[in-house]
């Protein structure tokens, strides 16, 4: 229901009811029936046209709407805007099929106007079709160019969401990076000067001709207080949570209207391999990028977990498969990456038809 509401909601169906309203308006009120059920046909067939997802219905729906719309032309000859819902065919046509079968339809269908309209036997016949035909042409440019647009536009988006990701990801590298040179530094020279100093307070302390000074063993006292606080502090600065692949992963999802990420990461699971974290990260992106080119999913639920020596990364969307289930490049550029660090992929369907993707990587 969302996607109906969402399709009837796209700019370009406004042009489309006023030019189907103009035609409606000019045919006759009696004796028409059979031209007013070929009017609410096409209607039907537009709309379904845009909601339908697999090819083939698409091509269906819009075959009917060009057997609708020449069997309103042939009903009213002499009506003159007929022909109008062509041009709204041509536009959906470019918007919605490959550029072969737009052309090879929308030529078939102007051919079947032309005689449909009289052919040889009326001289308007040739001259209408082309005025119509140059309609529909400059409508199929129109959709053409805003396809490409539209398709820019995705592409950029998702280069800006992966932009986006990789940053987040260096940025916590950077961050555990410069962390371990910090602790580092403060084991290596504070804590090397820290304990020479506390052996010659306590050779001090040895010494016959200052036996019993306080304040000797006082600052013996806090030099070892003060090391053992220093070592605390470089413990935690080593001891890092890993990198922070959550941040990461919904900085790569934000971007995307659709699908909505679902993420559950366990507890118990710490990637510090920027080259596995990124691994993950790409799976992640791959996964996002089929469920809403194939699948139409709304939601893709993302799980991490450790499982004994494993890591495991279950990916699964609510979508629906337009089509078997074929290893494209995009599976197998999973496969090669997680291959690289010992990993496996397997991918299945679930009832709904919905894709399911498990990764195992050693952890």
């Amino acid at each position: 229901m969302s996607r109906f509401r969402h399709t009837l909601a796209l700019p370009f169906n406004v042009p489309a009811l006023l030019c189907w309203l103009a035609v409606a308006l000019l045919l006759p009120r009696e004796g028409a029936a059979l031209a007013w059920l070929a009017m609410a046909g096409f209607a039907v067939a537009y709309v379904l046209g845009n909601v339908a997802s697999q090819a083939w219905t698409i091509a269906i729906f819009l075959l009917l709407e060009a057997l609708c719309a020449l069997l309103l032309v042939r009903l009213v000859p002499d009506n003159g805007v007929t022909p109008a819902l062509l041009v709204i065919l041509a536009a959906q046509l470019t918007l919605r099929c490959p550029p072969g079968f737009a052309l090879a339809l929308l030529f078939a269908v102007n051919l079947a106007l032309y005689f449909a309209l009289g052919g040889i036997r009326d001289a308007r016949a040739l001259l209408v079709t082309v005025v119509f035909l140059s309609f529909q042409a400059f409508a199929a440019l129109i959709a053409h160019f805003a396809r490409r647009a539209e398709a820019a536009r995705d592409r950029l988006t998702l280069v800006n969401a992966d932009l986006l990701a990789t940053r987040a990801l260096l940025a916590d590298s950077a961050r555990d990076t410069e962390r371990l040179r910090v602790a580092r530094e403060l084991h290596d020279v504070a804590g090397h000067k820290l304990t020479a100093l506390i052996l010659n307070l306590r050779a001090l302390e040895a010494d016959p001709a200052l036996a019993g000074r306080d304040a000797i063993a006082t600052a013996r006292r806090l030099s070892q207080d003060l090391l053992d606080e220093i070592r605390s502090v470089v413990h935690s600065l080593r001891d890092s949570g890993g990198l922070d692949l959550a941040t990461a992963l919904r900085a790569l999802a934000a971007p995307l209207p659709k699908p909505r990420l679902v993420l559950h990461i366990a507890d118990n699971v710490r990637i510090t391999d920027p080259a596995l974290a990124d691994t993950v990260l790409r799976v992640v992106q791959e996964a996002l990028t089929n469920s809403a080119r194939h699948a139409g999913a709304g939601e893709v639920t993302v799980t991490l977990a450790r499982r004994a020596s494993q890591l495991e990364l279950a990916i699964e969307d609510d979508g629906r498969l337009r089509g078997p289930l074929r290893e494209g490049h995009g599976l197998a550029g999973m496969r090669e990456r997680l291959a690289a660090h010992g990993g496996a992929l397997t991918f299945s369907t679930g009832k709904g038809g919905a894709l399911r993707i498990v990764a195992t990587v050693p952890a």
